[in-house]
């Protein structure tokens, strides 16, 4: 009888410690939940750029909590893995499935996107995860910093917003899909595909190509940007393929030290506004080795850019890669030390182009364009200061100075319709200081060579070129001596 009571009292002793172990592991996982859930918003009060819905909007499939060990299951059944989509916090990785991401194209996974940004940028070197194989809905919002350095962002499957206009929630912001804001020491990676879904916006009534003659009919207007950076520094873009934004693919503002590699590109040829890369007052930036083909210009750089290198990038169809335009609403623009070589351009509008309107100020200087094969491009080399949208423009005498520009190198063919080098410069203020060297265009089709167009343009030949070009003034221009151009 003893013996049977000492037994009954070990093995209720057993049972009271397995249940204690185990309601302490569940309360540990509720409290990581808990503590989780309150590392979510970063946003700035007045930053101005949207910000995801705090909550998931209604008719979407709620987050579900973290997953906790039922009170009878042993602790060794609980192992997560990167099959299953969990993370693991000691090596910083976030797979925004485990945050409940769906990813089957429909529904809104806008919370997940915030609640693994919000976990990878307090980690030191954190890295997002968005997996192979699923398609993630997401709404217009802002990835805001400061976060912690070496920061991944990692595209694998495909991310996409809501499917045009009409998808679009009426509260959220319709000039941009993605914002990373004040995002230090971070990468946007993989090989994944970013898909603007732009069709719907690029038949909006308002856009150019939809009234009669390239004419315009009343509407809204406003397209979301892609993917825009934002006051961030130190930024690596690599390896993915973007497709069909609404309006510019990415956009760079008040940024620095960026680098951008391996990117594709694509758009079609009559996609409105659809610049693939365009920089506005950002410097020190590096374009390597990219494709892209689209309905505007394939890389674009406004006013307030300087040290941009840009390297083998093959661009076409589209509208070329452009500086500017410049100078609009007789605003102030500043452009210094471009780079363009060894690059390809492609059944495009324009080749290697500088725009600027009339009656703006500032400077355009210290411009290379070398080592660049052209394929039936139309107006291969190409400076417009009477540049024009279509809208009335009137005349002005003021204009944004263009000086020191290098062509060097270009060969190729161009389309019959504009001749193969464009000078349109000026009338108060000259373009000054162009040089050029080992230039060949010829025609794409039949056996006329058209002459250079020049209008008001000081500079020098270096080599002979096909075509001739005989229309360069030398010097320095005496009217430049009696005005302040306002130098940058």
């Amino acid at each position: 009888m003893v013996s049977l009571s000492a037994a009954f009292l070990v093995l209720s002793l057993n049972c009271c410690l397995v249940m204690f172990c185990c309601e302490a592991r569940y309360h540990h996982h509720s409290h990581h939940h808990h503590k989780k859930q309150h590392n979510k918003q970063h946003y700035p009060p007045h930053s101005g750029i949207s910000a995801p819905p705090s909550l998931a909007p209604e008719g979407s499939i709620p987050v579900p909590p973290l997953v906790s060990l039922p009170p009878n299951a042993p602790p060794e059944a609980y192992a997560p893995s990167p099959d299953d989509g969990e993370y693991n916090n000691t090596n910083g990785v976030f797979d925004v499935r485990q945050f409940g991401a769906v990813g089957d194209g429909i529904t809104d996974d806008t919370q997940a996107f915030k609640e693994a940004w919000d976990s990878a940028c307090q980690a030191e070197s954190g890295k997002i995860i968005v997996p192979n194989g699923y398609s993630f809905m997401i709404q217009s919002g802002s990835f805001t910093g400061p976060c912690e350095p070496g920061l991944v962002f990692q595209v694998d499957g495909t991310i996409m917003p809501p499917d045009g206009p009409e998808s679009w929630p009426k509260n959220n912001s319709r000039h941009q899909w993605l914002v990373f804001y004040r995002v230090n020491d971070m990468s946007l990676e993989g090989g994944g595909v970013i898909d603007g879904r732009g069709e719907q916006w690029w038949n909006l009534p308002c856009k150019p190509h939809r009234g009669p003659n390239g004419t315009t009919l009343p509407g809204p207007c406003d397209s979301p940007v892609a993917i825009r950076f934002f006051m961030s520094t130190n930024l690596t873009v690599q390896g993915l393929r973007i497709k069909d934004s609404p309006q510019f693919h990415f956009r760079f503002d008040n940024c620095k030290k960026v680098h951008i590699e391996s990117l594709h590109i694509t758009a079609p040829p009559l996609s409105p506004n659809t610049d693939g890369i365009h920089i506005e007052n950002t410097d020190s930036v590096e374009i390597y080795n990219s494709v892209i083909s689209n309905g505007d210009d394939c890389i674009s750089i406004g006013s307030g850019s300087y040290d941009v290198n840009i390297r083998n990038v093959t661009c076409g169809p589209g509208h070329g890669i452009s500086i500017g335009s410049l100078g609009m609403r007789n605003s102030r623009a500043c452009v210094s030390n471009i780079t363009v070589r060894d690059s390809t351009i492609k059944f495009t509008d324009n080749g290697v182009r500088i725009k600027t309107w009339q009656g703006g100020s500032g400077a355009v200087t210290d411009v290379t364009f070398d080592n660049i094969r052209m394929d039936t491009v139309r107006n291969p080399i190409i400076i417009d200061q009477f540049y024009c949208d279509g809208r009335r423009c009137t005349n002005h005498t003021s204009a944004v100075f263009v000086s020191n520009i290098q062509y060097t190198g270009i060969k190729g063919t161009y389309d019959i319709r504009s001749p193969p080098m464009h000078f349109g410069c000026s009338d108060s203020i000259p373009c000054t200081n162009i040089t050029i060297s080992d230039i060949e265009l010829l025609p794409a089709r039949g056996d006329l060579v058209l002459d250079p167009f020049c209008w008001n343009v000081y500079g020098e030949l270096e080599t002979l070129t096909i075509p001739p070009v005989s229309c360069l003034m030398e010097g320095i221009p005496r009217s430049l001596l009696d005005i302040n151009l306002g130098y940058c």
